[in-house]
């Protein structure tokens, strides 16, 4: 019988960057010509967020935000290397980066046997946080053999997932690649071999604006928007056949959902400014006891509202650990106003 380790995490993209640099989205939305004057002080602005901007536009903020997300990074690698996994299943998004117009795959296993990605190499002249060159690669293992199992039992199971032998459009998503490097915040080398789960959380935005930032005024039509992201109840229930799927495996795996909560940039009703706090609360204090049923039954409606369209990830890692009867032995929470998106860390350990 396998063995399953879970994990929950973000890949916050900001993060790799400078800290002086953290807070652009938020200069961005602030830049927006639609956005009501009364947003564009922080007179107007939530007490909370007023606090985090300070008087050096939040980069005081942004140096203990850093701090705090490298020691649950720190920790998370641990717990990682504890375990010895054969191989790590990591749920990601993919934002108009591998697929495109040609193909947007509700699901899609990478059946890769190694990753060569460039990190730096789109980044134009950005200094990144590691000062590394925009040429460094980064060596990354796969495990073909795992992700054919993983998908035709899947498959077999009813979930008509996709898979993929090479890239298409890119060799590996941010979403995937930020956490392997975030992982390896301290640059010893990361040896697990990779599976990447694309999950595809931008649904109606995925194309209709390339899965990225878009003014107040600039938002599409419902013409425009695409079909939607896969049902968070049919993540759930994806997450839950993995972790049936691989509890019958030989192997120990390593079970990853990445990504931020709520996110300022896609949450319309604050006006892009800062994330869905109180939504993102709700499904945390959910997680932290246990209640997967409220995970489960949360609608997409929800989910696109509060710009939680990323948590799509988590949902699988919701649905695996409801099945194998698991609550969180730790969680780790920091909620934010200037930079993006609120934060959780999780971990599933094995009884």
């Amino acid at each position: 019988m396998g063995e399953i380790l879970g994990l929950g995490m973000t890949h916050f993209p900001p993060l790799t960057g400078r800290d002086e640099d953290m807070g652009w989205i938020l200069k961005r939305a602030l830049q927006d010509p639609a956005l009501p004057e009364q947003y564009r002080q922080p007179s107007g602005w939530p007490e909370a967020m007023r606090q985090e901007y300070g008087d050096d536009e939040g980069k005081t903020a942004a140096v203990r935000h850093r701090e705090f997300l490298v020691t649950q990074f720190r920790k998370a690698r641990q717990i990682l290397d504890d375990f010895k996994p054969d191989f790590v299943v990591l749920w990601g998004d993919d934002q108009y980066e591998n697929f495109k117009e040609d193909i947007i795959p509700p699901f899609c296993v990478f059946a890769y046997d190694s990753f060569t990605p460039q990190p730096w190499a789109r980044r134009g002249a950005r200094p990144n946080a590691w000062d590394e060159p925009k040429d460094m690669t980064i060596p990354l293992r796969g495990h073909r053999t795992a992700a054919k199992t993983l998908a035709q039992e899947l498959l077999t199971e009813g979930f008509d997932v996709s898979y993929a032998y090479k890239p298409l459009h890119d060799e590996l998503g941010h979403a995937f690649l930020n956490t392997v490097m975030f992982l390896d915040y301290d640059r010893k080398g990361f040896d697990h071999p990779l599976v990447p789960f694309q999950i595809n959380c931008y649904g109606r935005k995925v194309i209709s604006q390339y899965g990225g930032m878009v003014g107040l005024d600039e938002a599409p039509t419902e013409e425009q928007l695409d079909p939607p992201s896969p049902m968070p109840w049919r993540c759930f229930d994806l997450g839950a056949a993995c972790a049936r799927v691989l509890a019958r495996s030989p192997w120990r795996v390593a079970l990853i959902a990445s990504s931020s909560w709520s996110h300022a940039f896609l949450t319309r009703k604050t006006y892009f400014l800062y994330p869905d706090i109180p939504s993102d609360r709700a499904l945390y204090e959910a997680l932290r006891t246990g209640d997967y049923a409220t995970w489960r039954q949360t609608p997409l409606s929800a989910i696109e509202e509060s710009g939680q369209q990323e948590l799509l990830n988590w949902m699988c890692l919701a649905g695996a650990m409801a099945e194998l009867g698991r609550k969180p032995t730790e969680t780790a929470w920091v909620e934010t106003y200037l930079f993006n998106s609120n934060k959780c860390f999780a971990s599933f350990l094995p009884s």
